[in-house]
């Protein structure tokens, strides 16, 4: 196998962002005695803060200050002028309390046992290490946009994560549950894997399901993936097909 790192998008791919935020859309609106589709209005939040921050390029905020932001938006949209500056707080604070995907972190046990991981991300640092503690997940490395100061999918992204590792393009597996990353990502010449995350919208399926077939490899879950990585013959060359 000549992949020498493996980077993992996090939001999406790792955690799971869409239950936390909706429970704590849920409980602010018990508090108001106030009902409503919380997992829809988690997913249009998530999809206007994705929409402010990808592919920024030097911004003078982080994904934490979008997240914060993007409530006045949200609140106002749905009617919720009865939720304060507290339960503002609690919503976006609660992006570093989310918890991992249930494979996630007995699969990284075992694959940073034969390859370095890392988690290479839109989100900021702080959350990253706040996660990463609360699901007893160790990484090698976190490479945050936010400290590279561009975003994911701009390609400036991947390259200067390639730089920081030491390492060529080619040498690092990138593996996320969304084409656009991976595109990103094999553009610059990166191998890609993609993860399947059935679940992540929860209520709605995932707008970009179906894995673009210049794709190295597809799995359904981290543990094929962690078993797949143990094998010689994981990633051939690309001269020699996948």
């Amino acid at each position: 196998m000549n992949i020498k790192a493996i980077a993992f998008d996090t939001g999406g791919t790792v955690l799971d962002w869409h239950a936390g935020i909706r429970d704590a859309f849920a409980t602010a609106g018990a508090r108001h005695g106030v009902s409503r589709d919380w997992g829809a209005i988690t997913n249009q939040y998530r999809r206007l803060a994705m929409k402010t921050i990808a592919g920024q390029a030097l911004p003078a905020f982080n994904m934490d200050e979008v997240h914060y932001g993007a409530l006045v938006d949200v609140f106002e949209v749905n009617g919720l002028s009865m939720f304060d500056d507290t339960e503002r707080s609690e919503i976006a604070r609660a992006w570093h309390q989310l918890v991992a995907w249930g494979d996630f972190p007995g699969a990284l046990r075992a694959i940073r046992r034969r390859v370095p991981a890392v988690s290479f991300t839109m989100l900021p640092l702080s959350l990253v290490m706040d996660v990463s503690r609360r699901n007893g997940i160790d990484w090698d490395a976190i490479i945050s946009c936010e400290m590279i100061g561009y975003y994911k999918p701009d390609p400036r992204a991947y390259r200067q994560a390639a730089k920081w590792l030491a390492l060529e393009p080619a040498e690092i597996l990138m593996v996320a549950c969304h084409n656009f990353d991976l595109n990103a990502a094999r553009a610059c010449g990166m191998r890609t894997a993609f993860v399947r995350r059935p679940d992540e919208w929860g209520c709605e399926p995932p707008p970009d399901p179906i894995p673009h077939t210049d794709c190295d490899r597809v799995f359904d879950g981290f543990e094929e993936l962690a078993c797949a990585i143990a094998a010689p013959n994981f990633l051939p060359s690309p001269a020699s097909g996948r």
